[in-house]
């Protein structure tokens, strides 16, 4: 059986769905008059548009709901307490500062050579430089702006390292308070 409301607001139960409902929401109905499906009737654009809208947001929350339980059971597999991601942060934080000095040993490196290469250089003043030395100047000044700008990310890295570890430690203490009160 089909059971549809025609425009006017009359319902109508019959075998197969009824001219005056073509177009409208109907029902089909089991011998004991349950609903077994809802067939929807021709949506306007508006609301084909509403409705696929809906379904976007929807579809971006569960998304968004899966990664955010995800993160949560990584967080959770990885630390087991918060000193274990005090030790993870001393530990990322003196890799950081080892690279930091790396770097700076680099630099100082390539400017005492680029220092040796200058007073070189003054040997040519009065004659021409060979290529092979102009090249070796021109290498060892980008090497030196090429750690330099090493150097200023690894220690803008200081704050995002300390950033994360600070996020990271703040989740794990709300999702462990939330399990510890769940347990009582």
């Amino acid at each position: 059986m089909f059971k549809c409301v025609d425009a006017k607001g009359r319902v109508y139960y019959t075998q197969v769905p009824p001219p005056e409902c073509l177009g409208r929401e109907t029902e089909e109905l089991s011998r004991q008059g349950s609903v077994l499906k809802r067939s929807g009737g021709t949506l306007t654009p508006e609301e084909r548009a509403a409705r696929e809208r809906e379904r976007k947001e929807k579809q971006e929350r569960e998304i968004a709901e899966r990664e955010e339980r995800r993160k949560n059971r990584a967080l959770l597999s990885t630390y087991s307490s918060e000193k274990d991601i005090e030790d993870t942060r001393a530990r990322t934080l003196k890799d950081n500062e080892a690279a930091i000095k790396q770097t700076e040993k680099a630099i100082a490196t390539a400017q005492k050579r680029k220092k040796v290469l200058e007073a070189e250089k003054e040997f040519y003043l009065k004659k021409p430089m060979p290529p092979k030395l102009a090249q070796d100047i021109r290498n060892i000044e980008v090497e030196i702006r090429t750690q330099q700008g090493l150097l200023d990310v690894k220690k803008k890295q200081v704050a995002d390292i300390n950033a994360k570890y600070d996020e990271d430690k703040k989740r794990y203490i709300e999702l462990t308070k939330g399990t510890a009160d769940s347990r009582r």
